[in-house]
């Protein structure tokens, strides 16, 4: 055997060794890097499949999006207060309530609860024995005037030919005098019930402003007093409207005048309408302990006079959070959440944290950005599918 077969001989053993172990650790890498594969895929599938439980998407047309209701979500002040009781009351600025100033008899109804009136319109036309006597006092002085007229200018006449003592005179132009007054009462008067001269017994009851006629109290045959202690007719402005407030005593530190406040009524629990404080009152009052308070409200033709409402004065500051109807939250255990839209018909179910949450509403801290578009009405039906097809 030469040299060289020797060498390769013990050669051999050492080149297969260092090649099991080559071998061996490659199989290792290449272990570890199916394992690494595996567990991306692993927590991507994790991932997707968190993101699938948190994620419901409904067809056009399927019954759970006619129970549905999506709203942008928007910035408002901070409340200051708990939601106060008020009402909807007429602005009196714009509110007239028309009274006779005469008795009579109606004969007449010009206007229905409804009816837009202008000013000076007739609402009511009535038989009144007192206008037929301030028409005929009218007509008497206006005569009496004019014989007094005569009377004074012949007595000038005769006491400027010698024939008439100036005394006369003096007379005749004191009963001029007292006659004018009478007749410019009498004319004063007419002028008072818009009645001329000429009119007869019958009076019609004009509107002092143009507006609606919102309450009418008068019918056919009855009979009507000035004295009476309810207006006949009752025309408004009904576009725009106060909030009434009676405040607490204690809560007249958080209200100022010019203060932003938000109004809900039941007839639209889903609707904030805004407002202004525009006046406070200077008295408590001594049984109940509130303060009268009224609001100008942007009523968008919906409210309504003697509507009760929920009146919630705000922050004026900066500082402003998002507000949702509790009917947009979904609370488990601690926390609590709200179904977003993330696109046409696709919902995620997202956590948010509440500031403050109150009897129907609740402020959001954390969670939401304004104009997102949450589910404000439907939510509990979409957590009910969501667990399902978990």
């Amino acid at each position: 055997m030469t040299m060289k077969t020797t060498l390769t001989q013990m050669r051999l053993p050492l080149i297969l060794n260092a090649t099991k172990h080559q071998l061996a650790g490659g199989l290792v890498l290449l272990a570890g890097l199916v394992f690494s594969v595996h567990a991306a895929h692993a927590a991507e599938k994790n991932a997707a499949t968190a993101r699938m439980a948190n994620e419901i998407v409904l067809t056009a047309g399927s019954p759970q999006v006619a129970s549905l209701k999506v709203e942008a979500v928007t910035e408002i002040p901070v409340p200051v207060t708990e939601p106060l009781n008020g009402k909807i009351v007429l602005d009196e600025n714009r509110t007239a309530r028309v009274f006779s100033p005469v008795a009579g008899r109606a004969m007449a109804i010009k206007a229905q609860v409804g009816d837009q009136v202008k000013a000076g319109q007739a609402l009511l036309v009535m038989d009144s024995p007192d206008v037929g006597g301030a028409v005929a006092d009218a007509r008497k002085a206006q005569v009496d005037l004019q014989r007094k007229q005569q009377v004074l200018d012949r007595n000038r006449m005769l006491m400027e030919g010698g024939v008439l003592a100036k005394k006369e005179v003096e007379t005749s132009q004191a009963d001029f005098s007292l006659a004018r007054a009478e007749s410019d009462r009498a004319t004063a008067r007419l002028r008072n019930l818009g009645v001329s001269t000429a009119g007869n017994d019958n009076y019609a009851l004009r509107s002092p402003i143009s507006g609606t006629v919102v309450d009418r109290k008068i019918n056919p045959g009855s009979e009507i007093r000035p004295d009476a202690a309810d207006p006949l007719f009752i025309v408004t402005d009904p576009t725009n409207l106060w909030a009434s407030i009676d405040l607490p005593e204690r809560d007249l530190s958080r209200i100022s005048q010019g203060q932003k406040v938000s109004v809900q009524v039941d007839a639209y629990p889903d609707e904030v309408f805004s407002g202004e404080v525009k006046t406070i009152g200077v008295m408590v009052d001594t049984s109940t302990r509130r303060i009268p308070v009224r609001c100008v409200i942007e009523s968008k033709g919906k409210l309504k006079p003697e509507m009760y409402a929920r009146i919630t004065p705000l922050d004026n500051s900066r500082h402003k959070v998002i507000r949702l109807p509790n009917s947009a939250l979904i609370t488990e255990g601690l926390y609590s959440y709200v179904f977003v839209e993330e696109r046409p018909l696709h919902f995620r179910k997202r956590a948010v944290t509440l500031d403050v949450q109150r009897r129907e509403y609740a402020t959001v801290k954390q969670g939401l950005q304004a104009g997102e578009r949450v589910v404000t009405g439907g939510a509990i039906l979409l957590n009910s599918d969501l667990s399902v097809n978990k």
